[in-house]
């Protein structure tokens, strides 16, 4: 059996953050219905679906698996209907900013009362409370540059890069799912519901936890710099003889000597000013030098072979061909088999936890818009007169 079959998730929200939550959901088995507008989800607009085209990647990728309904919750009949699916509903989650949820009366306040058992999981940018609580937000903004994690990321003598689409919006669909988890757990000792919050900024400050703990306790911390001020001889980026790139983390002191022994420099172990900690910046230039000249005599197997003779931690900067062509990323899981809605299949990624013999994946394909509008209000207990009036007053579709 799945393992959240036993769960009903109703889901308004758009872009990716709270509809990546209820997709890996979906994944898990858990019955879940994402709520539109007319106008759909804006992610619908990223690539056509058409037979010809078959399967939204953007789209598909955070709604697999789940049914759609339409109705306009600006219209007190849309409302109210959706407010009777909510009715049997274990989890709500939305990231309609909160002064429109107050607008609308489908705040947790306005509800709370009515469905005191529903888990009510907000998503927002910069929390609930607090002047900037309806500033708009993406995970470009409140994740990767107001939280501080571009300014730890990006070296201060270039200028800044951007994260990709979605990276911290899916952080924080994490997030978020484990808060709505524990909260299904209390709820199994006390029946009662609560109100989940989760925020783009403080998703982002926890995802630094590093450097943030650090400036918290000491008053500052070490971040991204330059390559020619930065500590660590051995560590960083090197760039090979075939144009590609290698990691190498340093995790202790005897990284060092393992490192020189397979570049063949085994008569530096031994000199005193190499001895760890190196803090003379000449030295780790000298090192660093020394590595840079190894690595470019290198092609990318070849420099990933010598790293192998070592227990030194390190990697290949994958493109994303290499990862989908590698072996060990279908041994890890990483992918799944995506149905597209016109009785074919493709790629996707693939939820990131695993339950060993037991089968999760999409459970569908995700829903045309509007799909199951009468479907699910059927199932609400609307008659079939009662769903065409709302259709004609404009209230679903």
């Amino acid at each position: 059996m799945p393992l959240l079959s036993d769960l009903k998730v109703v889901e308004w929200s758009t872009w990716i953050a709270g509809p990546g939550c209820a997709a890996v959901m979906a994944d898990w088995g858990a019955q879940v219905i994402k709520v539109e507008s007319a106008a759909g989800d804006a992610t619908r607009t990223f690539w056509p679906d058409t037979a010809e085209c078959p399967g939204n990647p953007i789209f598909s990728n955070e709604n697999r698996g789940k049914r759609g309904v339409v109705l306009d919750v600006g219209k007190a009949e849309g409302r109210a209907a959706l407010i009777t699916i909510l009715q049997d509903a274990d989890v709500f989650i939305t990231n309609v900013r909160p002064g429109a949820l107050k607008r609308a009366r489908l705040d947790y306040d306005s509800l709370k009362d009515e469905l005191p058992a529903l888990i009510y999981a907000n998503v927002t940018g910069y929390g609930l409370t607090g002047a900037d609580v309806d500033t708009p937000a993406f995970d470009l903004t409140g994740f990767w540059n107001r939280s501080g994690v571009a300014s730890a990321i990006n070296p201060p003598d270039r200028e800044p890069i951007g994260s990709r689409p979605g990276f911290g919006d899916h952080v924080t669909a994490l997030a978020t799912l484990s808060g709505v988890l524990a909260a299904v757990h209390e709820r199994a000792r006390t029946g009662r519901g609560r109100q989940v919050e989760t925020a783009l900024m403080r998703v982002g400050c926890y995802a630094l936890g590093w450097d943030m703990s650090i400036k918290l306790r000491n008053g500052e911390a070490l971040t991204a710099q330059p390559r020619h001020t930065r500590p660590g001889a051995i560590a960083g980026y090197f760039r090979t003889k075939d144009e590609r790139w290698i990691c190498v983390s340093q995790r202790g002191p005897n990284d060092f000597p393992q490192m020189m022994r397979a570049v063949g420099r085994a008569d530096l172990i031994e000199q005193p000013r190499c001895a760890a900690p190196i803090v003379d910046m000449a030295v780790v230039h000298e090192i660093r030098d020394l590595l840079d000249r190894v690595f470019e005599a290198l092609t990318l197997e070849e420099a990933c072979a010598m790293m192998k003779t070592t227990d030194i931690i390190f990697a290949p900067m994958a493109s994303l061909d290499d990862v989908i062509a590698d072996p060990q990323a279908q041994e890890a899981g990483c992918f799944v088999d995506m149905p597209d809605g016109w009785g074919g299949s493709f790629k996707a990624p693939a939820a990131p936890v695993r339950f060993p013999a037991t089968a999760t994946g999409p459970a569908g394909p995700a829903p045309k818009l509007g799909e199951h509008t009468r479907q699910v209000l059927a199932e609400a207990g609307y008659g079939q007169a009662e769903v065409d009036a709302l259709i004609a007053a404009g209230a679903a579709s």
